[in-house]
Formats: structure tokens, C-alpha cells, sequence
């Protein structure tokens, strides 16, 4: 491979002087499909989520917010796409910005990223271990602290990530192909039996409703916090079969396969309650009831417990899927030599696997950082660890996403005219920038609710300006580079597959 126009191609060489590739052609369609749909935790997002839209948010409306994120996750992705089929790097909206934007905003985005991922993983170690420890309570009689399920998903990610992506995608497709199962199971016997008490009603669905409630702008930033991930496609690049086709693909049928499924499953659950039941559900003492009681009416006891043994092994899925998205991630920064002792450590790959095993390890060990600290403040696994991290996490990502809607718009201004298009490269990356922003709006607005009990929490107070460090950070580390080190400033974001160089 050779270098050209400012980009290196990932290489594997056993020069220490060179960057490591990945294992090239180790994935195809369904298993790029899959590692994002898992990040989206589809039976988290439904139980965690809709009754807390139900009962705080925009009440029965929250299908139809559902709809709406659907529409302008889709409009997002257009220009999203349209990029990866001339740029593919493991570092996704970290290479993307930086052939858009440029190296120091690039780099302060692919900061912002990883940081996101990393803390995305013990948030759901938090909720995993909360599922686990409950269920098995309830079922057994067994009652086995969190912590040790916490070490034992550790264990899990630590080695899906050590042995390659085909063997994590192997796994999670076990796993994400029984949650969507049980949920599907649910919304089509509700619909075979002509929906619930009240018949079939479409108000759910009426994208009016969607700004409606208590609390509209709670229901829609958590309509959008059910996709976080999706945009995870980008970064098994380097590892798939013909990417600048694949990515394109996966990135569309997760928004639009996920969107599809989550207002279909939302909208049964309601309508298999009945409209005022399903509120008075949602907001009992057991929201899960929300989803539970049609389940056991219009499917059986049994699958109700099998749901509930889902929702452990689907956050472990989700779980995983952050724990790949974080290593790649590290392993991307790395590579470039953004920091020079990085280059042989977290920058390198397996031997044999062509994994980022170390980043892997680093993963871990920040994650087992993390739930130590939270257990050390006394924060409970879920109401603490994983609502305060996920909300953390999620406001990174979002920036970065609407950073990176600009970047597409900033990189079909100067490059490629063959490709560019009035909808594609232009009107679909504006809308998707200046919509993403209105969902970081609505985080920071109803983040304190959404937080619940740790709505005093420090970390909760801390999250923006935590965010605005971390890009500042990068933004000015990048700067340094550039006046320090020219030779490193230039590898920034730049490292991407041959066939992507600029034609």
C-alpha cells in the first residue's frame, strides 16, 4: 500500500516505524449490521426507556417520538454515508472530521468519541449487573452481589475484543437475535389479537403527539439516546468485506431497521395495555408492567421470564459492542502516534487475531477504574453508575455528531464534485447538524430529570464542562502538535484503507 495526498494507509508490517492493520475481510454485511444494532440494545432501549417516556415524557406519544428521531437519524445518515463511501477509517467521525474539518478539530471530535465509548461500556456493566442480580433474586432466590457479575462481564468483553471481531460478532448475534425475538413476539401477538382492550388505535403513532406530555423534549432526547451506536458501523471499516459498500448499507438498515422495530414493539406495548392503562402501568411501582402484562396476556407466562433473562444478556450485548467501539477507537488514536508512547502500545494489533488487544486491555482496566470509583461514592449500579455515565456519554457523542454533519458538508465543498449532490452533501449534512444540536439542547435541558434521584450528583453538574475540556483539550494538543511536531500533526485523522485515497 502507499501513501497518497496526505493519508496513510493502515498497514500491518513488523516495522515499529509503521502503523498495524486490523484483519482485513473479517466481517460482512449482517455482522457490521448486528455489532451497531447491538450497541442500540434494542430490550434495553424498550424497557429501560419507554416507560419513562410514557410516565414523564410525552406519555402516549412516545411511539411517535420514536418516529420523529427515525426521520432525522435518517436525514443524519445520508451525508454520513455519503462520506464513508470515500473515506473508511477505524477511527469513524475521528477520520471523518478531520478530512472535513480538519486535523485539530478532527482530533478533538475523535477524543470526544473515544472518551464516549469508554464510559458507555460500565454504564452498562452497571445495568447488567442490576438485571442479574434482580432476576436471579427473583427467580432463584440467589442473592449475588453486582460486583461479581460486573467482573464477570469484564471478563466477557475482554475477550470478545482479544480474539477478533468474528468472534464478538458471533456472539452478539446469539444474543441480539433472542432479545428482538421476545420483543417481536410481544407487538405481533398484540396485533394479531386486534390489539388490546381498546382495539387498534394510531395516536401513538400521530407524530403530533411526539411534542405533547409532560414533558415532550424529555420524550424525544430519549427516543435519540435509544440509537446511540448506530453510527458504531463506520468503524469495523477496515475489518469488512468491501466497505465503502457495506458501511452505507449497515448504517441505513440500523436507522431504519431499528426505527421500524422500536415504534412497531412501543406502540403494541400501549396498545396492548389500552392508552390510559398503559400510562398507569408505566408509572407504577413496576414500569417494567408496561411491557410485562401484554407479554404474559397475549404470549404466556414463560416468555416473561425469558424477557427478563433477555434484558441481562442483551445490556451484556450492548456492553460488548461499546467495549469494541472504545478499543478501535484507542487503537486509532494510537496508531497516528498521537501521544509517541501510544504507537506500540494501544496502536498495535494481534498477531494472529488482528485485534486491538491492548486497547482492549486498556478498556478493561478503565472500566474496572470507573465502577470501583462509582462504588466508592456509594452510587448504585443503575440509578448511579449507568444513568450518570450514559447521560456523560451521550452528550459526547452527540456533539460529535453534529460536528460531524459539518464536516460532511465542509468535505463535499472541496473535494469530490463528482459526488456531490444538492440533497446528499448538502441539505441532508445541514439538517442532520442543526437537528443533532437541537437533541444536545434537549439534553442539557432535561438532563437533571432525566437523571432522577442523582439529580444533585457533582458528575451530573460536571458532564458539559467535562465535554467542553475534553474538546478543548484536543483542539489545543492538536495546535501544540502542529508548531511542535509538523510530522505528527500530519498523520492526524489521515490514517485510512489504500482504496480510499482521494481520487
Amino acid at each position: 500500500m502507499a501513501v497518497d495526498e496526505g493519508i496513510a494507509p493502515a498497514a500491518r508490517t513488523s516495522d515499529p516505524g509503521t502503523v498495524h492493520r486490523l484483519k482485513p475481510n473479517a466481517v460482512g454485511l449482517l455482522g457490521v449490521v448486528f455489532m451497531a444494532v447491538a450497541t442500540a440494545a434494542p430490550i434495553t432501549a424498550m424497557t429501560g426507556n419507554v416507560p419513562f417516556m410514557v410516565s414523564s415524557g410525552n406519555g402516549i406519544g412516545a411511539p411517535a417520538s420514536y418516529l420523529v428521531a427515525m426521520v432525522v437519524l435518517a436525514i443524519f445518515s445520508v451525508g454520513f454515508t455519503s462520506m464513508a463511501k470515500h473515506i473508511t477509517a477505524t477511527g469513524a467521525f475521528y477520520g471523518f472530521i478531520s478530512h472535513g474539518l480538519g486535523r485539530s478539530a478532527g482530533l478533538a471530535s475523535g477524543l470526544l468519541a473515544t472518551f464516549a465509548y469508554v464510559v458507555f461500556e460500565p454504564a452498562l456493566i452497571g445495568i447488567f449487573s442490576t438485571f442479574a442480580t434482580t432476576t436471579l433474586k427473583d427467580q432463584s432466590g440467589l442473592d449475588v452481589p453486582w460486583w461479581a457479575f460486573a467482573v464477570l462481564m469484564l471478563a466477557v468483553n475482554t475477550m470478545g475484543t482479544w480474539f477478533g471481531v468474528s468472534v464478538a460478532e458471533k456472539l452478539l448475534v446469539v444474543l441480539l437475535a433472542t432479545e428482538v425475538t421476545i420483543l417481536a413476539a410481544m407487538a405481533i401477538s398484540v396485533a394479531l389479537h386486534g390489539g388490546g382492550p381498546d382495539g387498534f388505535t394510531f395516536g401513538p403513532v400521530n407524530p403530533v403527539n411526539a411534542f405533547q406530555g409532560t414533558s415532550a423534549g424529555l420524550g424525544l432526547f430519549f427516543a435519540f439516546w435509544s440509537w446511540v451506536g448506530f453510527e458504531s458501523t463506520a468503524m469495523y471499516g477496515e475489518e469488512s468485506r468491501d466497505p465503502k459498500k457495506i458501511i452505507p448499507k449497515a448504517t441505513m438498515i440500523s436507522v431504519l431497521g431499528v426505527g421500524v422495530f422500536y415504534v412497531l414493539v412501543s406502540w403494541m406495548a400501549i396498545t396492548g395495555n389500552g392508552e390510559k392503562e398503559a400510562v398507569a402501568a408505566a408509572s407504577s411501582a413496576n414500569p417494567l408492567a408496561l411491557f410485562f402484562d401484554p407479554t404474559e396476556q397475549y404470549v404466556g407466562h414463560w416468555a416473561v421470564v425469558v424477557m427478563q433473562w433477555l434484558m441481562i444478556t442483551g445490556s451484556l450485548a450492548c456492553g460488548m459492542a461499546f467495549h469494541n467501539c472504545a478499543a478501535r477507537y484507542m487503537y486509532a488514536l494510537g496508531r497516528e502516534g498521537v501521544l509517541p508512547s501510544l504507537k506500540n502500545t494501544v496502536g498495535r494489533t494481534h498477531a494472529r487475531h488482528g485485534s486491538p488487544h491492548i486497547a482492549g486491555l486498556v478498556q478493561s482496566l478503565i472500566s474496572a477504574v470507573l465502577l470501583g470509583a462509582f462504588w466508592l461514592a456509594g452510587k448504585d449500579p443503575y440509578t448511579g453508575t449507568y444513568v450518570l455515565l450514559a447521560i456523560l456519554g451521550t452528550m459526547a457523542i452527540l456533539v460529535v455528531q453534529a460536528v460531524c454533519s459539518f464536516a460532511v458538508l465542509a468535505y463535499f465543498r472541496s473535494h469530490h464534485p463528482e459526488s456531490r449532490h444538492w440533497f446528499k452533501t448538502f441539505t441532508a449534512p445541514l439538517l442532520g447538524g442543526v437537528a443533532m444540536l437541537a437533541v444536545v439542547a434537549l439534553l442539557v435541558s432535561n438532563m437533571s430529570v432525566a437523571a432522577g434521584p442523582e439529580s444533585d450528583s457533582v458528575v451530573l453538574k460536571a458532564t458539559p464542562w467535562i465535554v467542553g475540556l475534553i474538546a478543548v483539550a484536543g483542539f489545543g494538543y492538536a495546535q501544540y502538535l502542529k508548531r511542535r511536531s509538523p510530522e505528527r500533526y500530519a498523520l492526524l485523522g489521515r490514517t485510512v484503507l489504500e482504496e480510499t485515497k482521494e481520487r
